[in-house]
């Protein structure tokens, strides 16, 4: 139901677009009387509006031969009824096709072919055959950049989310594994705490029970705790090694933060630290430690000789850890991963500690800082805390990809715009240079016109005649020619200003190469 709907619609639209266009046609044929004009242009609105939606590109063909009625002297003006209909069509042709190169290709055969045709039929040749090509240029050209840049911003509109969210999910999965990763690696840091203390409570058990000078009472007692440190031993190993099972394995956190410093500066990094953490819980002191672990690795992967500075200060309440480097003196190390998992990984392990975590760029460098409280608990996983954990990380891969999307289509919308505006004063002042050429080039000194005579040679007047004659000259008020055969009448400026609103031009008739009649004659003139 709803797709007949649309089809209804589309019909409807499609006889309003025809209908006005019609009455453009019939409006521009009434004021020249032409048959021919009326004819011709029905035939291209009936054929382009009726190909529109099913071949679009013969609808911008026929659109585009139609702007030759330009050429044909139907009067005095210009068919408007062309400029309407290649507007409507270059736009919807421009939604509907694929490939730009056929419309292209279109409108270069039909400004190639125009040329001809205005020397031949023209009455102003090559400035109607401008005329023409402005036509193409501005009413064919524009609407097509601009029905293009409708179409690309569709496309992404519709396929740009979906690949959006396949890049999300992806993104997601991998920030998922390594939180699983860091999730193990707490497991592993448990096991290692937790079961040595679990141990050493098994071996003061078994110490007790075999212990002298103990009732059976208190024997019983010392073995049902060995029993139960034995036991809950093995039950840790169990889940932990379940743990192990699901995630990938990870390296123990080995040493307190002053042996990892250690041995970063050992390896070559440039380390200015402050450590001040005794008063953590292990577990905070655990997430401190990883930290700064990644927080180094990261340096030395992707800022190879950048100094960093560390700093640890603990208080009664919380813990402040702060690694900062500076820009790399030699630039990152060629082909070094970029993949943020181990941000994810501390984001993760700050966040069961109850902590922020913060990452970015940091004048040239980069900072990574979090703040741990000591008696917090682990804050809930709500998909906008994951949002605005992933943006405190960095932007992710799909974001970047929308936002180049965007760029794409940014960058159309400004072609569609200054493409036409460009090619527009490209046209105006190469046809302006021309112009004035031409209008001074083709200037009659007055005293030269008044001095000339019937009869004479038209060889003993060509020096004194300009380089071109007269193009633009006035439409009305010019006198008949004389009644000879063979005449041929050529035309000059008078001196007016082509500012000046009515203009004049000289017009100098020969036969059989003499002078017959000499005339002035302005615009509107009787």
């Amino acid at each position: 139901m709803r797709e007949v709907t649309k089809r209804r619609w589309r019909l409807v639209l499609d006889v309003l677009l025809g209908l006005f266009l019609v009455f453009t046609v019939v409006s521009d044929a009434a004021a020249t009387r032409s048959a021919w004009e009326l004819a011709g242009g029905l035939a291209v609105v009936a054929g382009s509006v009726a190909t529109a939606r099913r071949c679009p590109a013969v609808s911008l063909g026929i659109a585009l031969a139609g702007t030759l009625a330009v050429l044909f002297p139907f009067g005095d003006h210009v068919p408007v009824w062309t400029v309407f209909v290649l507007v409507a069509m270059s736009y919807q042709a421009a939604l509907r096709m694929k490939r730009a190169r056929p419309g292209l290709l279109c409108g270069v055969a039909v400004a190639v072919l125009g040329l001809p045709l205005s020397l031949l039929v023209a009455p102003d040749g090559l400035g109607d055959w401008a005329a023409m090509v402005a036509i193409l240029v501005f009413a064919g050209l524009s609407p097509w950049l601009f029905g293009r840049y409708v179409r690309v911003r569709g496309e992404l509109a519709r396929t740009g989310w979906r690949r959006a969210e396949e890049m999300e999910s992806r993104q997601r999965l991998i920030a998922d594994q390594a939180r699983l990763r860091e999730r193990a690696r707490i497991a592993s840091d448990m096991h290692d705490s937790l079961g040595h203390e679990l141990s050493l409570i098994a071996v003061r058990a078994a110490a007790l029970e075999v212990q002298g000078g103990l009732d059976d009472l208190q024997r019983d007692a010392a073995t049902q705790l060995r029993t139960s440190a034995a036991a809950a031993t093995a039950r840790l190993r169990e889940i932990i090694g379940v743990l192990r099972e699901d995630a990938a394995p990870v390296e123990p956190v080995q040493g307190d933060l002053g042996e990892l410093i250690a041995r970063a500066r050992a390896s070559g990094l440039l380390i200015d630290s402050e450590v001040d953490s005794d008063q953590a819980p292990p577990m905070v002191a655990r997430a401190a430690y990883r930290v700064v672990q990644e927080a180094l690795t990261n340096v030395a992967k992707h800022a190879p000789g950048a100094a960093v500075s560390i700093k640890v200060i603990g208080t009664g309440e919380r813990t402040d850890v702060s690694v900062v480097n500076a820009p790399p003196s030699a630039g990152p190390l060629p082909g070094a991963a970029a993949g943020a998992r181990g941000l994810i990984g501390l984001q993760e392990r700050v966040r069961l500690v109850g902590g922020i975590l913060r990452a970015g760029p940091h004048e040239g460098g980069f900072a990574v800082s979090a703040t741990l409280p000591h008696d917090a608990a682990p804050v809930d996983e709500t998909p906008e805390l994951r949002e605005a954990a992933d943006d405190a990380i960095g932007q992710s891969t799909s974001v970047r990809a929308l936002e180049l999307a965007r760029r794409d289509v940014r960058r159309s919308l400004i072609q569609a715009v200054a493409v036409p505006l460009v090619l527009f004063a490209l046209v105006l002042a190469v046809g302006g240079i021309v112009f004035l050429y031409r209008w001074n080039s083709s200037e009659l000194p007055g005293p030269v016109y008044d001095r000339m005579r019937i009869g004479q040679s038209r060889v003993e007047l060509a020096p004194q005649l300009p380089e071109h004659q007269r193009a633009a000259r006035p439409t009305r008020g010019e006198p008949p020619e004389p009644a000879i055969s063979a005449v041929v009448c050529e035309y000059y400026g008078s001196g007016r200003s082509w500012l000046q609103n009515e203009y004049a031009a000289y017009r100098l008739c020969f036969a059989d190469g003499k002078l017959v009649s000499k005339d002035w004659f302005a615009e509107g003139a009787l």
